[in-house]
């Protein structure tokens, strides 16, 4: 039996396609301005790349804030429900998902049967997500990736006081122009970010098995960060930007069942 979930993310539509309980392919594309083209395209891509036609897909469900408008699945479930049912598949056991999003950022604790007990989410204020990182990244004249890197050669702490992204984006301009060093200023950032979702985790009490998922979990400074002030270690999957499509592609083998 294959099941596709498609995450309808703000900057990029996932799509995971399920075997008989095992990844069989993933795909991606730009979301841009319209919600089912890009649904539409990174279905297409993704039954091209497994070689399957749609008619061998027993069911589609969609997750992400664009869900309700993924015509094409046979039915949609929210991000909390997704990447939980994502992370205890890669990680099973573990008892809290820490969810970065480029707009916003959640954090859940699971049961022992990974099933959710109580989450956080931050989707009110930007500074909390991966576009965040992605301006300062643009200020500093540096990629992403890049950001993460410069960030684990920094010499010295600087605590960033301001929260809103706009005075964020002008204390790191300044201290560009006080001549501090862009490694220094890389690793302010990611900590800021760091101590904002280490704040939602302690509301939920920390605890042990943590995975990390959403693109900006492959910034490696950022996982660094984050685990100094969570004070654990974190399990990042091989794919972290397509757990909650798989969370989904999972949710459609159980309706299919």
């Amino acid at each position: 039996m294959i099941t596709v979930g498609i995450d309808s993310g703000i900057q990029n539509t996932k799509a995971v396609a399920l075997s008989d309980g095992k990844v069989i392919g993933t795909a991606s594309e730009k979301t841009e301005f319209d919600v089912v083209d890009a649904a539409n395209l990174v279905l297409a891509k993704l039954l091209a790349l497994c070689e399957i036609k749609r008619t061998a897909v027993s069911a589609i469900v969609s997750t992400g804030v664009g869900r309700s408008m993924v015509a094409l699945a046979d039915s949609n479930t929210n991000e909390l429900i997704s990447a939980a049912k994502g992370a205890s598949f890669v990680s099973p056991g573990c008892g809290m998902v820490i969810d970065l999003g480029a707009e916003a950022s959640r954090v859940i604790r699971l049961k022992q049967d990974g099933t959710i007990k109580n989450y956080e989410i931050n989707d009110k204020c930007a500074a909390g997500g991966g576009t965040f990182i992605e301006t300062m990244a643009r200020v500093l004249q540096i990629s992403t990736d890049e950001m993460g890197l410069y960030s684990l050669r920094y010499t010295k702490d600087i605590p960033m006081t301001a929260q809103c992204v706009v005075f964020v984006e002008s204390e790191v301009i300044s201290l560009i122009h006080q001549r501090e060093s862009v490694e220094n200023i890389a690793r302010s950032v990611l900590a800021g970010v760091s101590n904002r979702i280490c704040s939602m985790a302690r509301r939920l009490e920390i605890v042990d098995g943590i995975v990390f998922i959403g693109g900006p979990a492959r910034n490696t400074g950022l996982v660094e960060c984050l685990e100094n002030v969570l004070g654990k270690g974190l399990f990042v999957p091989e794919y972290p930007e397509f757990i909650s499509a798989l969370g989904a592609s999972l949710h459609a083998a159980e309706i299919a069942k």
